[in-house]
């Protein structure tokens, strides 16, 4: 079976649908940001007048907001959990893989190749004299590094299973088209991020980085038939941020190894991933896993459409 065929299990009428977004949007909205608001309310915080990511972070620290940020999607994969196995009463690795198990091999594959192509990106910007300084700091860091590796995973993951997971099953099943279902749910995850630092500073246009890169991991997990490997890539990207190279303009604030001084800008290492080396990745992929029905991407499957 097709990965995205598997919404055909469990029930799928419209109450169930409704119950599990609704209990996404309690557990990101209401569950997710009380942490934060305690926590600024125990810090003598006055929240009567709002405070900015920069307060917020003068406030508590960059490691605190950073566990504050992620906790939401804690939240999420928990609800998405409950969503799937009591309300469409389904298996929860229906919604990541065709495979009778989580396939590990392929999220570190993907995570350890996309790593390994940040390093060099960023290696070379900083031999050739680029405006990255050194950032180092060992008591932060620490910190961080548990951080980063044990909440950014479950971010990532909440992100892959709700888009291309559970949303591109539920859409595949109304609709039957893999490239409608692709589209369609790359725009949400673009508009998931509208409200990013880096949007507000370089505008609009970012978001097509998102749409692009989110066309990426959905081709990638409908030939795979399973998350894996959007999941290893989606959790490298993230903790890369983190922890690497950090900048005061974009989402990740962190005490990272590296700073970068330089303007914002929607750089030529976003441009060259989304020109040449995703589409180099997909050919990697197909050859490693021998990838061969590339119609299927812009196939229809009638019988699914209700």
């Amino acid at each position: 079976m097709d990965f995205l065929s598997q919404s055909t299990s469990g029930k799928n009428d419209f109450s169930s649908y409704i119950l599990t977004i609704c209990l996404i949007l309690v557990a990101y909205g209401l569950l997710g940001s009380l942490p934060l608001l305690i926590d600024l309310r125990l810090s003598g915080s006055d929240l009567s007048e709002g405070m900015s990511i920069e307060q917020i972070s003068r406030v508590l620290g960059k490691n605190r907001l950073l566990i504050h940020l992620l906790l939401p999607f804690v939240f999420i994969f928990a609800a998405l959990y409950l969503g799937i196995t009591r309300f469409h009463k389904r298996k929860f690795l229906t919604v990541i893989t065709t495979s009778k198990d989580f396939r590990w091999k392929r999220f570190f594959t993907s995570f350890f190749i996309w790593w390994g192509v940040m390093f060099v990106f960023v290696l070379t910007e900083y031999l050739t004299g680029s405006e990255l300084i050194l950032n180092f700091k060992l008591s932060t860091f620490i910190p961080l590094l548990l951080i980063s590796f044990l909440l950014i995973p479950i971010q990532t993951s909440a992100e892959e299973i709700l888009f291309r997971g559970y949303l591109a099953q539920s859409l595949f099943r109304k609709i039957g088209s893999n490239l409608h279902t692709i589209i369609i749910t790359s725009i949400f995850f673009a508009l998931m991020h509208a409200f990013n630092p880096e949007v507000k500073t370089l505008g609009y246009g970012i978001l097509s980085y998102y749409f692009l890169t989110g066309i990426f991991l959905a081709i990638i997990t409908i030939m795979d038939r399973g998350l894996e490997l959007s999941m290893g890539y989606h959790a490298a990207n993230n903790v890369f941020a983190a922890i690497m190279i950090t900048t005061n303009w974009q989402a990740f604030q962190t005490d990272a190894i590296l700073l970068d001084t330089s303007s914002p800008s929607f750089g030529l290492d976003s441009i060259l991933t989304l020109a040449i080396i995703q589409p180099a990745l997909l050919f990697l992929f197909s050859k490693m896993y021998n990838w061969k029905n590339w119609k299927k991407l812009i196939s229809k499957n009638e019988s699914l459409i209700e």
